[in-house]
């Protein structure tokens, strides 16, 4: 229910979605269930051409059931005659595309059936003759025409004459791209609005509003739903709390073995810890349950891409895009793939498909930026390396390319904004601080790049990582020669000592420390001016003596 293929097929997921629900739920007395609503006079008269049509509907044959259905007047004819008309263009959209064009090009096919229905609906909008189906389906009429402000007064007014319809609010969901515009939304004050602004706070990264709603909703008697579950472990996975996200899955997976959906979220975790015989099995469990439903064909993708066989992996994502070209995951990871396959143009479309079905996805602004970057175009990827910030404030990955793309554009004072603000969220990648620290060096700031570097070490050791990271002997050798500089013998030895562990520092290291003993016995002695003292981790000086540093930095200038 993530929200990457409504519109087409919204009523069966808003259905299974309500169900979903219903079931997680106390089961109710038969005293305590509501009567069925009483069938009007239109109803009764059009109930045979309605039966008959629905039939052919769900046989697909959409030409068919409108046929049928002209001059019907009730309500529900009226939109089953509008809805065949509208799946029958998309179906011909599809079949004008599906074999003589690759997904790629298949979004530039229009649904030539949308201007004349849009004519229809927006006459009976006018004379208030809509009800709450027929207001989503000329929601959705008006957003494949690109008319996202007058498509989401529609879909609002949707909400309010029926709330309990999921596939309008998730319509509603995909238009709305910030927290500014969901303040102008005048919602109907009902419980489905809980559900739907916790769904939006997720799409919007707001993942502690999010993960409140949703724990609001579980007390309130949703416990044992399966799409309240799903929806907090694919909040855990995009803060990137990887743990967490695969215990929920795992979890999930326990409750509803045959789930299809999700799964592909939960193959991108599987992806990123390189868990390649779990990613095999969850491949060949989906393939026994549905191998043509999009979600396995991600999977399956996933799993050739972990295994770098790049080919393969495209093969599956435009597969899952046959079957449906609004996937959003599938754009984002074909994406990927071409990058990989170093078919920059390719993935550059792959990458805008994505964000025309989804501005809000990040992942595509940042694989644009990062395409750019190879095709060494600093102001393109500092646009979208920009709105890729904009949408995750907080990821210190995207703080680090857009300072690597101000460095290149020898914008120094933002780079090192960025390279700061990067380390104060919680540096994922360890790198943010020696680049602030490279930064600072090349301006001949001494002080500053000391500082960084110490942090920096500091930072490594206190993780309890391996030191296998790159730039640990570079800071170590960079401190040697700073201490060095400012003849303090002890720090510089001790730093001197720790570049003898690493292979590419190694010569240097004994070096420096041959010039020190040397100094030591022509009777240099160490230097006193700079007496702030400051004590390393353990581990990092074999004899634990306590070093001096450099002053206290004022940081001001550089902290955005």
């Amino acid at each position: 229910m993530q929200g990457n293929s409504v519109g087409d097929s919204c009523q069966p997921e808003a259905f299974c979605w309500a169900s979903e629900l219903a079931f997680a739920l106390e089961p109710l007395l038969l005293s305590e269930l509501p009567p069925p609503p009483a069938l009007t006079e239109e109803d009764a008269r059009d109930l045979d051409a309605y039966t008959l049509a629905k039939s052919y509907f769900d046989l697909k044959e959409y030409d068919r059931a409108a046929y049928f259905l002209r001059g019907c007047k009730s309500q529900k004819a009226y939109f089953l005659y509008m809805y065949s008309r509208y799946l029958s263009g998309e179906k011909k959209k599809d079949d004008e595309t599906v074999d003589s064009l690759g997904p790629l090009e298949k979004g530039q096919v229009k649904n030539e059936a949308l201007r004349e229905l849009r004519v229809e609906l927006s006459k009976k909008h006018k004379a208030q003759e809509l009800d709450g189906f027929g207001l989503y389906l000329y929601g959705v009429v008006l957003r494949k025409l690109d008319l996202a402000k007058e498509a989401i007064d529609v879909f609002v007014e949707a909400t309010h004459v029926l709330p309990l319809h999921w596939g309008a609010w998730l319509e509603l969901c995909n238009l709305i791209t910030d927290k500014e515009m969901l303040k102008f939304l005048s919602l109907p004050d009902t419980w489905m609005k809980e559900f739907f602004l916790a769904h939006i706070y997720t799409e919007l990264q707001l993942i502690e509003e999010a993960l409140q709603k949703y724990q609001s909703l579980i007390d309130a008697g949703f416990s044992k739903s399966t799409y309240i579950i799903s929806q907090i472990a694919v909040a855990y996975h995009n803060i990137r709390d990887i743990d967490k996200a695969l215990s929920i899955f795992n979890e999930l997976r326990k409750q509803d073995p045959y789930r299809i959906e999700n799964m592909d979220t939960f193959s991108n975790l599987l992806y990123v810890r390189s868990m390649k015989p779990e990613l095999s099995y969850l491949a060949h469990n989906l393939c026994e349950i549905d191998k043509y439903r999009v979600e396995t064909c991600c999977v399956i993708g996933n799993y050739y891409s972990l295994r770098s066989q790049h080919e393969k992996a495209a093969l599956y994502f435009q597969r899952a895009l046959k079957l449906n070209p609004r996937y959003l995951g599938a754009w984002t990871l074909m994406g990927h793939e071409y990058m990989e396959m170093k078919n920059t143009s390719a993935a550059i479309q792959a990458y805008r498909h994505a964000i025309e079905v989804n501005k809000r996805d990040y992942r595509a602004w940042y694989g644009l930026g990062q395409t750019y970057e190879i095709l060494k175009m600093p102001f393109y990827c500092l646009y979208y390396y920009r709105r890729a910030h904009q949408l995750r404030p907080n990821d210190s990955r995207m703080l680090v390319a857009l300072g690597e793309c101000y460095e290149k554009l020898n914008q120094l004072v933002e780079a090192k904004k960025c390279y700061w603000r990067a380390y104060a969220v919680g540096d994922v990648e360890k790198m943010a601080l020696v680049k602030l620290a490279k930064l600072h060096e090349q301006l001949n700031e001494s002080e500053q790049a000391a500082q960084c570097y110490i942090k920096y070490i500091q930072d490594i050791y206190s993780c309890g990582e391996i030191v296998e990271h790159l730039e640990v002997s570079t800071a170590f050798r960079y401190l040697a020669q700073y201490y060095f500089k400012c003849k303090l013998w002890d720090e510089a030895s001790a730093c001197a000592q720790k570049c003898c562990s690493f292979n590419d520092t190694r010569e240097e290291g004994k070096a420096l420390l041959r010039q020190i003993l040397q100094l030591r016995n022509q009777g240099e002695t160490s230097s006193t001016e700079i007496a702030t003292p400051f004590f390393l981790p353990a581990s990092l000086s074999a004899n634990s003596t306590p070093t001096r540093r450099v002053s206290p930095l004022n940081l001001s200038s550089v902290t955005p």
